[in-house]
């Protein structure tokens, strides 16, 4: 798997800042990294030795322009073929908001590095072209989008410099989009109208298109509103670490380090501990920066409980009137990653859950997913590599788990080949199998 995984915590927010992770997705040419790149360029998010090496690179490959796609294709094969191969991560903020950037791959072939990227994002930039409307890998990256629940799409009509900056060949790109979303799950829906190379609506509105009136990309990514897209309800803490200092000022010191993953968590709440069911309650919640009243997602906290209880990594914190599922047999979606070898029934694999490892078996195949016809593939016994199906998971031992649809993060999980220990496969808990 060439994909990577950004940190959860890389750059500091203070109290009035706020988180938002987007993921780039669209064909390949239709200008995810130029759109990028653009809006660093114009939130003044790049640096002067960038910039020298962005436009000697220009210079190179012989364009006439300063390639502002360099900025993301960082891999030699990528600047050397002009495409998106690996998920290049990118930071910068304004003064509302703090952004992880994911530019994502458009090629069909790495399928597993868009989902990657798009797993963990509250915002999708579609990017579309507008002379080529809605085709193939557009709707193949919207429904992964929609599959894998990204609350807000964004739609950028890109290059509408090469349309003449037309409101009709916009307009038409908008209605056919609208037809295709009618069968997604796809909870908040825009669309903008951009040039990508020229700047036209990414950050500044456009000079060229007067007949639209709406806000441009960062305009939208400031205001779209995702505090009420986290689950503030279901208490939900995976146990990263046990902290014990063993030090003469700290020699009672016993707290327990994670991510809060849901819910909200208080000085003095009632918890239960899982899986052993032992009740207690939160004497404090210790941060970086000192101690806390109160801590929700997706904050990084130690929490230390009034009863000394054996807890450990892979235990969760839940509420005692609010727990998840307890289960070894998991129904779920996976997409595939491996290209050496297929999976089918009866395959033993490693499984990653929150801060939890453990062993299961494909016990069932339902049906695999055709993503472009959104059929199911019933006839279908196993998956190949970037391919999307359903099946039953059988656990060694019982996890615990939500349905993807109400916890993302307590409703994945990435599936590993122990003797490569390679990832191999990235899934959806759908809930406990009949």
């Amino acid at each position: 798997m060439t994909a990577t995984t950004p940190p959860d915590n890389p750059v500091h927010l203070s109290d009035d800042m706020e988180l938002v992770r987007i993921a780039t997705t669209g064909s390949v040419d239709d200008g995810k990294s130029t759109l990028i790149g653009r809006l660093l360029f114009d939130t003044k998010q790049i640096f002067v030795d960038q910039m020298e090496a962005i436009e000697e690179a220009s210079r190179k490959r012989g364009t006439d322009y300063v390639d502002l796609a360099l900025l993301t294709d960082g891999l030699r094969a990528e600047r050397e073929q002009g495409i998106t191969i690996d998920v290049a991560y990118r930071y910068f903020s304004t003064p509302k908001r703090t952004f992880i950037l994911a530019d994502t791959p458009g090629h069909i072939q790495y399928t597993r590095n868009m989902v990657t990227g798009a797993s963990t994002a509250d915002v999708a930039l579609i990017l579309v072209d507008v002379r080529n409307g809605v085709i193939e890998q557009t709707r193949r990256h919207s429904f992964l989008a929609s599959l894998l629940e990204v609350p807000h799409l964004i739609v950028c009509v890109n290059k509408m410099d090469l349309a003449d900056w037309s409101e009709e060949a916009y307009d038409a790109v908008v209605e056919e989009f609208r037809q295709f979303a009618t069968r997604l799950n796809i909870g908040d829906l825009r669309f903008v109208p951009v040039s990508a190379l020229e700047g036209d609506n990414v950050v500044d509105p456009s000079e060229h298109m007067d007949w639209y009136r709406g806000p441009s990309v960062l305009q939208l990514l400031e205001e779209i509103h995702v505090g009420s897209d986290r689950n503030l309800v279901d208490v939900r803490f995976p146990v990263q670490y046990v902290i014990r200092p063993h030090t003469m000022e700290h020699q009672d010191y016993r707290g327990y380090a994670g991510q809060v993953a849901s819910g909200v968590l208080k000085k003095g709440d009632d918890v239960v501990v899982l899986p052993s069911g032992y009740e207690t309650t939160i004497a404090s919640i210790d941060t970086f920066d000192g101690p806390v009243d109160e801590a929700v997602p997706p904050m990084s906290v130690t929490i230390r409980l009034a009863d000394d209880l054996d807890v450990s990594r892979g235990d969760m914190i839940a509420r005692p009137n609010n727990m998840p599922h307890n289960g070894q047999d998991l129904d779920v979606m996976v997409c595939w990653m491996s290209d050496e070898r297929p999976l089918a029934v009866g395959n033993k694999l490693a499984i990653k859950h929150t801060s939890n490892w453990g062993r299961v078996m494909v016990k069932d195949f339902n049906y695999r997913l055709n993503i472009n016809s959104l059929h199911r593939e019933e006839d279908a016994t196993g998956l190949e590599l970037n391919e999307i199906g359903r099946m039953r998971l059988r656990a060694t031992r019982p996890i615990l788990f939500d349905e993807y649809r109400r916890n993302r993060a307590t409703g994945s999980f990435i599936l590993v080949d122990e003797a490569t220990n390679d990832t191999v496969g990235a899934g959806m808990i759908l809930g406990p199998a009949q």
